[in-house]
C-alpha cells in the first residue's frame, strides 16, 4: 500500500499539464534565475567567488526538498480522509509515502544540479561523499516535522495556513539566495538554531568544496532532526486512533 500510494501520487502530480514531470526542473530552474538577478546582480551580495548561480542552486535544492516535504506530509492526512474513514490501515504509510514522492522529485532535480555543476567547471572533490548523509538528515528533518503537522493539521486546519506561511518567512530567513558568512559573527549562534542553514551549508560544504563549515551548526541540525522525528512518532502514533473520528 506504501508504494501504491507513492505511485498513485507520482501520477496525479502532474497530471494533464502540458511539460509534465518536467516542472521538477523548470520550478527550480525559474526560481534560481530570479534569486541569482535580486541578489546576485541587482542587491551585488557576494558569492564567495564562485558563479552566483551554484550557490543559488546547492541552498534551493534542500529547501525545495524539505519545503515540499514538509508540505505534502502536513496535508497527506486530510487529502486522504476518504481512505482513512473507511479502512484501518497504518496511518504512517499516508505521510511515509508522501515523502517517497518527493525524494523522486529531489532525484530528477539532481540532474540539472549536475548540469550546472559540468556547465560551470565545477567537479566535486572527496566531500561529495557526505551528500547522501545530508541529503537523509533533510528527509529527516522534513519527515519528523511533518508527523507533527499532520497529525495536529486533522484537528486544528489552522494547520493548513500556518505551514505555507513559515515556509514562505522560512526561504529568506535560510541561507538560500546568499552565503551565510554575510551574517554578522555576533547572530551567527541564534541564526544556527534554524536547522536549514546547518543543513544548507552541508549541501554546500559537500557540493561546491567550501572550506569552511560550521560544524556546530551541522550537529545541530542533526540532534533537531531526530528530536522532531521521534517525538513525532511517538504523537503521531497516540493521536492516530482519533484520525478517522475527527477527519
Amino acid at each position: 500500500m506504501f508504494f501504491f500510494l507513492a505511485w498513485r501520487d507520482i501520477l496525479v502530480r502532474y497530471k494533464q499539464t502540458v511539460v509534465g514531470a518536467s516542472w521538477v526542473l523548470i520550478r527550480p530552474l525559474l526560481t534560481m534565475l530570479v534569486f541569482t538577478v535580486v541578489f546576485g546582480r541587482i542587491a551585488n551580495l557576494p558569492s564567495n567567488n564562485m558563479p552566483y548561480s551554484l550557490l543559488v542552486f546547492t541552498g534551493l535544492l534542500p529547501w525545495s526538498f524539505f519545503s515540499s516535504a514538509l508540505s505534502d506530509c502536513s496535508n497527506s492526512l486530510v487529502s486522504n480522509a476518504h481512505l482513512l474513514s473507511k479502512v484501518y490501515f497504518p496511518r504512517l504509510i499516508v505521510p511515509a509515502s508522501t515523502l517517497l514522492v518527493c525524494i523522486v522529485d529531489f532525484a530528477i532535480s539532481c540532474s540539472l544540479l549536475v548540469a550546472l555543476l559540468f556547465w560551470y567547471g565545477y567537479f566535486p572533490t572527496w566531500k561529495i561523499l557526505f551528500f547522501p548523509m545530508f541529503t537523509m538528515l533533510t528527509a529527516v528533518c522534513a519527515f519528523g516535522l511533518g508527523l507533527w503537522a499532520a497529525a495536529l493539521t486533522v484537528r486544528y486546519r489552522d494547520f493548513r495556513h500556518l505551514v505555507p506561511f513559515f515556509l514562505q518567512l522560512g526561504v529568506y530567513a535560510s541561507p538560500v539566495g546568499y552565503a551565510t558568512n554575510l551574517i554578522p559573527e555576533k547572530w551567527r549562534v541564534i541564526y544556527y538554531l534554524n536547522p536549514m542553514v546547518g543543513i544548507i551549508d552541508g549541501f554546500r560544504w559537500s557540493i561546491l568544496g567550501e572550506k569552511d563549515i560550521y560544524w556546530t551548526g551541522v550537529l545541530f541540525a542533526v540532534c533537531f532532526s531526530m528530536l522532531v522525528l521521534v517525538t513525532g512518532l511517538r504523537f503521531f502514533r497516540k493521536s492516530e486512533a482519533t484520525f478517522a473520528d475527527v477527519i
